[in-house]
């Protein structure tokens, strides 16, 4: 009995060593599990700084032996300025021969819901590619992918996509995917810079400080959007407005090359209820709502080479949808405008008719 007593204390002894030994090894364990946490992401933390050393690396090398305008030269500015305000208003020698504008919505499609209420969808304007690129929001500085429209359309994750990393944010909705390049919108101070992007190599191709001074939104009812680039038949257009002529646009020709400003115009198409635009053969079209949201309507028409007078101009309405539109991309070879409403990503399918000579 004395044995079997003396086995139930040790046996009680060890059960309990026992248990505390499993409870420190426990401890250990999540201890290590919590520091294995940290370390990954410290290493995918000094992944992604290496990763944009990289970038860099890249840029400069792309850029040698002299790299583009990246911070703000004062003298490069004003000389920018004072070339474009001889430019202005000239008369515009068409480079195609064009003569087609919108006479109507012919159809509308809603693909999905993705994203935040603002951003922006498109495909390359100026090729056949099938991908699409995807911009969430107003300010960041990663692009979402999807090798084609049946991907982006079945799929509500990203999981489909690939991410573009871009070197510095972009600002507002008025970005364009035009010949392989990115071209997109990144504030610096109180200046505002176009920076192309090759998608191919990802890295900096140039950037230009846009020529303007004292910018403002372009769009009254989209305030984070102050340039919005653009392209159709005759190739790319930037729309913005400044506090010169507060209440009206601004639209320039870009020499998708070097980004230089070619020439610019005052346009007569209101800032105010204004949602956004888009240029469809060399012709501004501005589409209006209200801060209430009912029907969008393009009802400013301005045609840079005279070729359509205002009052020729259709007063086209778009479907009623769900809010407002924050971004409108026209696709020259589709003839279609890739539309974000609210999170929706929509497709308008465009009618269109000749130009009436003036």
């Amino acid at each position: 009995q004395e044995r079997i007593s003396q086995w139930h204390d040790q046996s009680s002894r060890y059960s309990t060593e026992l248990r505390d030994f499993k409870n420190q090894v426990l401890g250990m364990l999540e201890a290590a599990e919590k520091e294995r946490e940290t370390m990954r992401a410290e290493a995918e933390s000094a992944a992604v700084r290496v990763d944009r050393l990289e970038r860099e690396v890249d840029y400069l090398e792309t850029q040698n032996p002299a790299p583009p305008c990246v911070e703000v030269d004062e003298t490069l500015m004003d000389k920018q300025v004072a070339t474009a305000k001889q430019r202005k208003n000239e008369k515009y020698t068409k480079l195609t021969d064009c003569s087609d504008t919108i006479a109507s919505v012919r159809a509308m499609k809603i693909l999905k819901r993705f994203g935040s209420a603002s951003g922006l969808w498109t495909k390359d304007a100026a090729g056949s590619s099938e991908k699409i690129y995807v911009f969430d929001g107003t300010a960041n500085d990663t692009v979402y992918v999807f090798p084609r429209m049946r991907e982006f359309t079945l799929f509500s994750a990203t999981r489909k996509a690939a991410r573009i990393k871009l070197p510095y944010p972009w600002v507002g909705t008025g970005h364009l995917v035009y010949d392989g390049h990115l071209y997109y919108i990144r504030q610096q101070g109180l200046s505002f810079q176009v920076i192309k992007f090759n998608l191919a190599n990802k890295t900096v191709v140039d950037s230009s400080v846009f020529p303007a001074e004292e910018q403002i939104p372009v769009f009254g009812l989209s305030p984070s959007t102050y340039i919005e680039v653009s392209a159709d038949e005759e190739g790319l257009w930037a729309i913005y407005a400044t506090k010169e002529d507060e209440k009206n646009m601004c639209l320039a020709k870009l020499d998708p090359a070097s980004l230089d400003i070619e020439q610019m115009w005052d346009t007569p198409c209101p800032r105010e209820n204004a949602e956004g635009a888009f240029v469809v053969c060399g012709a501004l079209h501005v589409v209006y709502n209200t801060r209430l949201p009912s029907r969008a309507r393009v009802q400013c028409v301005f045609d840079v080479s005279g070729t359509l007078a205002p009052e020729d101009a259709s007063l086209v309405y778009f479907p009623k949808r769900y809010g407002s539109h924050a971004s409108l991309k026209y696709s020259p070879h589709e003839r279609q405008i890739y539309a974000w409403d609210d999170g929706y990503q929509i497709i308008y399918r465009m009618e269109m008719k000749k130009k009436l000579e003036v």
